[in-house]
This record gives structure tokens, C-alpha cells and sequence, in this order.
């Protein structure tokens, strides 16, 4: 077992990554006040953690007076609740959300992690990927050099590269994504032909994601990598793009191969995403033999949501980038039990 972090050894190594940690924060903050931005707090428990098939909740009990108990989770987002917000009539918000995520543990994973989660309403969605390059530019600026990880480097100030999905698996896997689009057979075909593994049960998503998975290390080299225009299977809370409904208005930003942000033109069709999320359900019960209820008071407020861009950071990983780190538990003041 690893020596607690309140160790005075342990905190002196840690203490200089977690004062760059505030720096870097106080950076975002300042940018989200210059752009006008209202700084917003999402409650932590809620009727559902998200409905994400792979994404798994910290369940908590709740006792009412005189009442049964009931469940509720911590959320792995405050999205539910900041859409909330946006029918409400907010406009231009931003939260530095604790969020919590079951069983996430690794270099870059911890359970408990800040989350800067900010929307835009009547905007598009291209106007949060300028956002985000802005966000990892000011975060590079406070750590006071390159965002780095195991040895590679990422100048965010420099113009970064636009790549849609389809354009990176041909490049990095010679897989043409639009053909094999909706026909299962013909992506695992393709996933066998470069050499990865294809089992019986593979959804066309599970098919998806091992080839992502050896394309994403390659993203972010040099420079930030957006990576855009998902299939819209792959994006259960984006609206598709209006040239072409296959895909979708999503995107991801990358250094050195990290993932540090995932940013959608949001979906407002509350009848279309209830169709999503009990397919993403059925799929979570058929995998993990448990599903996650529904927030009818969040597809009631989607219907009356304005069109909206948004963007959920891993603000951790984003430090831990600019200042050079190796673990996610450097930049955390008091790290998750494990």
C-alpha cells in the first residue's frame, strides 16, 4: 500500500503541483469572468448519475422523514442539472463540478475529479471548440510551460489540427468509417483486417471503440488535436450535424494523447433522447445487469431548453498537463481512498 498523502514528505513533493493546480485554476476562472460567464453550482445528488452506458454511478441512500428510503447517485456530470439551468433562463454558465465516477482508477482516472462544465445558449457548437483551445492555452500559460505527458509535448498556443473522425480512421487505421456506417458485419471486417480482435457479441459501438482506442495515442502531438463529427450512435446527448444526420456535432480535444475534453451541439429533442438513453439502458442491462432511471423532470426542461453548445473538461488532466505531472493524484489536494 502507497503511504498517505498527509505523510509531510509525501505533501512537500506533492505541494508545488497543487499550488500550480490553483494557478491553473484561477486562470479558467478569470477567462470565464472575462467572457461573461455566471459561475453556477450544480447539486452533486441526483434522481439518475447519467444515462451513458459505460459511465457508473456512486449510488446514495436518502431517508425522508416518515418515508421509505430511496436511491439517488452522485452525478458523473452536472449536465442534467446546468440544462436545468438553461431552460431556466440562464444563458452563459460554467461549474467547477465535483463529479464522481465508479471504479475509474489509473494514471489519469480518479473517482472523484473536478469537472469544468460550461454552455452557451443560441451559440454553435464551434464556438465551444474556440473555448476550449483558449481554456488549454491559459491552462499552458500558468503552468509556465508545454502541457506534457510521458515524454511527449503539446504546445497549445500553436494552431491546432481539425480532424473529423472519418478522416482519422483512414489515416491512422486505413478503415473507410463512412462505408461501414449502420452495417455491423462490415466494420468488423475491417477491425479483423488490421489485425484487432472481433468477438461474436461486438456491438458495431464495441467495434467503434477499439479502433478509437488505438487511434486517440496518436492524437494531440505537437499541438491540440480536435477530434470531430462523431457517428451519431457514438453521441447520446449531441444533435446531428445539419448537412448530414449521420454524424454528429460532437467533438473531443486531445494533448499528448489525452483526452481532456468532450463537446457537443446539445440535442434539445426531448423525445429523441428519451429514445437514446432507454437504448443506451437496455444496453447498460444487457452488459452490466443494471440500469440507471430516467430524470423525467430533465426531459421535461429539455423541451424547453434553447439551442445550446457545451463542453465538459477534466480539469485534473488539464492541470496535470501543464504542469508536467505524472499521476492524477498529484494535482488533487486530497486524493480518493483506494
Amino acid at each position: 500500500m502507497p503511504r498517505p498523502f498527509w505523510h509531510a514528505d509525501i505533501h512537500a513533493d506533492r505541494r508545488p503541483f497543487l499550488l500550480g493546480r490553483n494557478r491553473v485554476k484561477a486562470a479558467l476562472r478569470h477567462w470565464f469572468a472575462d467572457q461573461g460567464f455566471t459561475e453556477v453550482e450544480c447539486g452533486a445528488v441526483q434522481l439518475s448519475p447519467g444515462n451513458e452506458i459505460h459511465l457508473h454511478g456512486f449510488p446514495v441512500l436518502w431517508r425522508p422523514d416518515g418515508e421509505a428510503e430511496q436511491t439517488r447517485y452522485l452525478h458523473t456530470s452536472p449536465e442534467f442539472a446546468a440544462k436545468k439551468l438553461l431552460a431556466a433562463g440562464e444563458t452563459r454558465i460554467v461549474d467547477f463540478a465535483r463529479v464522481w465516477r465508479n471504479g475509474e482508477v489509473g494514471p489519469l482516472h480518479s473517482p472523484e475529479f473536478t469537472m469544468v462544465e460550461w454552455y452557451r445558449t443560441d451559440a454553435d457548437w464551434t464556438t465551444v471548440i474556440t473555448d476550449t483551445l483558449a481554456l488549454a492555452r491559459a491552462a499552458q500559460v500558468a503552468g509556465g510551460g508545454l502541457l506534457r505527458w510521458r515524454g511527449r509535448s503539446c504546445d497549445a498556443l500553436a494552431e491546432p489540427d481539425m480532424l473529423s473522425v472519418a478522416d482519422a480512421f483512414a489515416a491512422h487505421a486505413g478503415i473507410d468509417l463512412a462505408a461501414c456506417l449502420d452495417d455491423r458485419d462490415a466494420l468488423a471486417a475491417e477491425v479483423s483486417r488490421i489485425g484487432l480482435d472481433v468477438r461474436g457479441d461486438d456491438t458495431w459501438s464495441d467495434l467503434f471503440s477499439r479502433v478509437i482506442v488505438t487511434i486517440e495515442p496518436l492524437l494531440g502531438r505537437d499541438r491540440l488535436t480536435f477530434l470531430t463529427h462523431y457517428p451519431v450512435c457514438e453521441a447520446a446527448l449531441a444533435r446531428p450535424c445539419p448537412t448530414d444526420p449521420r454524424w454528429a456535432e460532437r467533438f473531443e480535444a486531445y494533448a499528448c494523447g489525452v483526452e481532456l475534453a468532450n463537446g457537443f451541439g446539445e440535442l434539445t429533442d426531448a423525445v429523441e433522447q428519451r429514445r437514446r438513453f432507454e437504448a443506451d439502458m437496455d444496453e447498460k442491462q444487457r452488459l452490466y445487469a443494471r440500469r440507471y432511471p430516467l430524470d423525467e423532470d430533465f426531459l421535461a426542461a429539455l423541451g424547453a431548453m434553447p439551442p445550446a453548445s457545451g463542453v465538459a473538461l477534466g480539469f485534473d488532466r488539464l492541470a496535470l498537463l501543464a504542469l508536467g505531472g505524472t499521476d492524477i493524484r498529484q494535482v488533487i489536494w486530497t486524493p480518493f481512498p483506494v
